[in-house]
């Protein structure tokens, strides 16, 4: 291991009780029992500062107490398995660079750098801005380094370009060696690649942000809080589980009530469920004659209707739909681009799910004849859809209640409104067709909506289906 500063995590304190020496984090403790005195004076100085670890062994027999050197190593492995160490690079004695693992990373290993081995930085690294420090990340590794100097930002810009050792020591307080201890930390963090070394076929077919995004919002190579912790409360009031009806960009709430069919006479005749999912297809095409607005509304209806507002245990509105949400959030929007459509103009609506309507937001203008083509580019055909359906999320709808998955449970959602919305079309004998990707920004300027707040996450087409 390289000359490494080891001290605590900041949240972990040393207090000695009158049954021995107990260890506490923010979440947790746990008791040591009775320990010698050089013993305790190590602990105490990981987590006061820290020390090498040569350092922290004299500490121990400093006091004539070398019998617990060996007792010293063994609850040192156990910290390190915990991932409750974190080791410091210095330069001129300063902090350069910290590793701060999460959660147990006994698997951490300094391997020996060569000082003229040329290396770079991993794609897959990135540096952000976390509670007024700069820090370095990965999806590789369960770990984080802050960039405590400069300098240490100076030598991550270099290694943009392959870089050895030596080739660095031209930044002020910088020594070859002290160069070897940085890229072993960024070695044993996965942020740092040898130049000459290939990407296996695995590796080489992860993008950066699929990546990122899988390890982020899964557990176990990350601690920061994930789930249902209400973030927010009492600190930002959560959005209403019905969004208010939308007006047109003159202000005015223009609202087409839909036909709403017999719920229960279709339990007693409708399809059998087994056809359905097999007749389940794409279809790209459509009939002679569009789609009509009963069609249309018999389709909402089934599919994205509210039934019923439902109390909640924190201060969020939740609702019942026809298909299900994580924690009755219920946070996708859907918005009609028409292009035609019997009984309906073309042009852009809201969908109202409280009160079965289409809300007006504008005729079709320059930006709702840009989101058919696009879906049109998406699907691959030469014809537009009859109906384009939208599905923008309310973010915030999700982020006050969940942590670190909120958007994946977003796209979640979404997958299963589609499949939703394929088996009522299937069972109408409509032409039904999820798409792949969509124009975000294009929608949010053509529905009127802040990018940041609601925008697309998904399309799907709809139209009366072909012989």
């Amino acid at each position: 291991m390289p000359d490494l500063l080891l001290d605590f995590k900041k949240d972990i304190s040393v207090i000695e009780e009158g049954d021995g020496v107990v260890m506490r984090s923010a979440n947790s403790s746990f008791n040591l029992g009775q320990l010698s005195p050089g013993l305790v004076a190590a602990l105490r100085q990981l987590a006061d500062g820290g020390a090498t670890e040569d350092r922290l062994a004299d500490i121990v027999q400093e006091t004539a107490d070398a019998a617990a050197l060996p007792m010293f190593y063994y609850y040192l492995q156990q910290f390190i398995n915990m991932g409750i160490i974190c080791y410091t690079v210095r330069a001129d004695g300063l902090p350069l660079a910290t590793l701060v693992p999460f959660s147990t990373a006994g698997q951490l290993e300094f391997p020996h750098v060569a000082l003229d081995q040329k290396y770079t930085l991993s794609r897959f690294a990135y540096c952000r801005h976390e509670k007024g420090r700069a820090i370095v990340e990965t999806p590789l590794f369960p770990a984080k380094i802050i960039l405590a100097d400069w300098r240490s930002a100076a030598l991550l810009g270099e290694l943009a370009q392959p870089q050895d050792c030596n080739t660095l020591t031209k930044i002020p307080g910088i020594s070859a060696d002290t160069v070897r201890s940085f890229f072993s930390l960024l070695l044993t963090a996965k942020m740092l690649d040898v130049a000459s070394a290939t990407e296996n076929d695995t590796m080489t077919q992860w993008e950066f942000h699929d990546l990122l995004f899988h390890s982020r919002s899964r557990m176990g190579r990350h601690d920061y809080p994930s789930g249902k912790t209400h973030p927010f409360l009492d600190k930002i009031p959560p959005l209403p589980a019905v969004k208010p009806k939308m007006s047109d960009f003159s202000g005015t709430v223009r609202a087409i009530d839909l036909y709403k069919p017999d719920i229960p006479k279709l339990k007693a005749g409708d399809v059998p469920f087994t056809w359905v999912l097999e007749e389940r297809k794409s279809i790209r095409n459509y009939g002679v004659n569009p789609i009509t607005d009963k069609q249309l509304g018999e389709f909402l209806y089934r599919s994205a209707r509210m039934r019923a507002l439902r109390p909640s245990m924190t201060m969020m509105e939740c609702s019942n739909r026809p298909y299900p949400g994580g924690g009755a959030c219920y946070e996708l929007e859907l918005y009609l681009a028409v292009n035609t459509c019997d009984n309906i103009d073309s042009g852009l609506y809201h969908y109202c799910p409280q009160d079965h309507q289409l809300c007006h937001i504008a005729d079709r203008n320059r930006q709702v004849e840009a989101l058919l083509k696009n879906a049109l580019g998406s699907s691959g055909e030469d014809e537009l859809p009859q109906v384009l359906i939208i599905l923008a999320a309310r973010f915030q709808r999700v982020a006050w209640d969940y942590q670190s998955m909120a958007y994946s449970i977003i796209l979640k959602h979404v997958g299963v409104l589609y499949q939703t919305m394929y088996l009522v079309a299937t069972a109408m004998d409509l032409a039904p067709c999820g798409l792949g990707a969509g124009n975000a920004d294009l929608f949010a300027t053509a529905a009127g909506t802040d990018y940041y707040a609601e925008s697309s996450v998904g399309e799907f087409m709809l139209g009366s289906k072909g012989k």
